[in-house]
């Protein structure tokens, strides 16, 4: 296995080291799942690494380096299984694009993975707050002066999803959850919009930052991963994630009894993540949870 470093625990395995590299020294379908939030094409940077994709300088170049993982993902994936990415559509600017506007990241992202057979199988909006969105980021078509002023230059906010690729093949191992979803929470699950997504539901990531890091660290809401994970995977599947971050994922998939494997390329978001995997296992030690 070609990584920095690795940390190797019953519940988990976490690695140091570039997703694609890694990824490609793991057994064909030996992964049940994957949950990910990749970089946001060339939107930030993470770190100043070659290796990273956020480090790209267009859409075109980003989508050449993440072809790759898409490639080993296809070959990792059990047949018949899900990967489900996080995503929202990304803002133009005059400055970078030439113009003010949307880019269909999301559509773009679900062709890469259709380009390696995978089939286009679920998606799910989650609702955010427009108003927080225009005091952060004071974007024109969000603000009410722009309504005032020159309507037609005005948007809605932008929401994120969750979309869920099945890699093609019959699948082997059912998940098979008998009564352990019952309908109610089913319902839930199968609503095309989620509204009840606490943003601030995430995983601690304040020491993780680096002096020169862009504003952006936003880890996933861990509600969100936590019902992908509950809803496409039984208790002991291996749950992946490429882009593991402060670990949220493979906190969830922990928490969930599932065996947690995650690729970290920046060693302070590395840290962090081993920091929170091991105060999951301590919480588990304290009220004596197997």
């Amino acid at each position: 296995m070609k990584c920095i470093a690795q940390v190797d625990r019953t519940d988990s395995t976490l690695f140091h080291g570039d997703c694609v590299e890694v990824i490609a020294g793991l057994p064909d379908r030996s992964v049940d799942y994957s949950i990910f939030s990749p970089p946001f094409s060339s939107l930030y940077t993470y770190s100043n690494s070659p290796r990273d994709m956020g480090n790209s300088r267009t859409d075109s170049e980003f989508f050449e380096h993440f072809d790759h993982l898409v490639k080993e993902l296809a070959r990792v994936i059990k047949p018949g299984h899900c990967v489900s990415f996080h995503c929202m559509q990304l803002p133009t600017s005059k400055e970078r694009d030439g113009y003010i506007g949307l880019k269909d990241f999301r559509g773009a992202l679900i062709k890469a993975f259709q380009a390696h057979g995978f089939i286009y199988a679920s998606e799910v909006t989650i609702w955010k707050d427009p108003v927080t969105a225009m005091q952060r980021t004071k974007a024109l078509g969000l603000l009410h002066k722009t309504v005032r002023t020159n309507a037609t230059m005005c948007r809605q906010g932008i929401a994120d999803y969750l979309v869920t690729m099945r890699a093609p093949g019959d699948v082997e191992d059912k998940v098979a959850h008998g009564a352990d979803i019952p309908v109610d929470e089913w319902q839930k699950l199968a609503s095309p919009v989620w509204m009840d997504i606490n943003p601030n539901d995430t995983l601690q990531f304040r020491s993780a930052r680096e002096h020169d890091d862009e504003r952006h660290i936003c880890p996933l809401q861990l509600e969100v991963i936590r019902r992908g994970i509950r809803l496409w995977t039984a208790p002991g599947d291996v749950v992946l994630t490429p882009f593991l971050g402060i670990g949220s994922e493979a906190y969830c998939a922990v928490e969930l009894g599932r065996k947690a494997v995650g690729v970290e390329l920046k060693k302070s978001y590395f840290d962090q993540a081993v920091k929170n995997i091991d105060s999951l296992a301590a919480q588990h030690d304290l009220f004596g949870v197997a």
